[in-house]
């Protein structure tokens, strides 16, 4: 027990050491500090949702993004006869499950991905409201890196306290 115990600290220790590199180079993305201005991303999703992106002018428009991302529905078609399907999966696994687990949080935070996210449950169910809301981040997404502007409904205290912490982890 004792020895996995001392496994366990060398492993966190670790892990914090990451966190904190990570941190670091995140202070000085402007990238990053824009997509935290969004309810559910802090520095850690900020980060993996621009370094997935990369370059937001490759993709012409936020429908070809969600395409890419795997959030786009599956399309069926025969002759004039069309079924959607569930979402494709393909493209990049790492940006589908950071927007699905800062969906969670933003729901919370947000009166407007609140009230999309109680819309689609009440049809079709939490899961698929829960990949609906992450959709519609995406394209929020899209838009604030390509204009360059913040989140329209950013709550300006919560804005301010992520950069603390993330200034405060990225100086050390």
């Amino acid at each position: 027990v004792t020895s996995d115990l001392q496994l366990l600290d060398a492993l966190d220790g670790q892990v914090e050491k990451i966190n904190l590199e990570i941190a670091s180079i995140a202070v000085d993305q402007e990238n990053v500090k824009l997509l935290m201005t969004m309810p559910g991303i802090d520095y850690y999703a900020a980060m993996v949702i621009a370094s997935e992106i990369g370059d937001v002018t490759r993709f012409p428009s936020a429908k070809n993004l969600v395409s890419w991302t795997g959030l786009a529905p599956s399309i069926h078609q025969s002759g004039s006869r069309i079924k959607r399907g569930r979402i494709t999966k393909q493209g990049s696994r790492t940006l589908r499950w950071i927007l699905i687990q800062a969906t969670h949080n933003a729901c919370r935070n947000d009166e407007r991905l609140r009230s999309l996210f109680e819309r689609v449950a009440h049809r079709r169910g939490e899961n698929k409201a829960t990949v609906a809301v992450a959709r519609e981040m995406l394209v929020i997404a899209y838009y604030m890196l390509t204009r360059k502007e913040p989140y329209r409904g950013v709550d300006d205290e919560l804005y301010r306290s992520k950069l603390k912490r993330l200034e405060k982890l990225g100086n050390n």
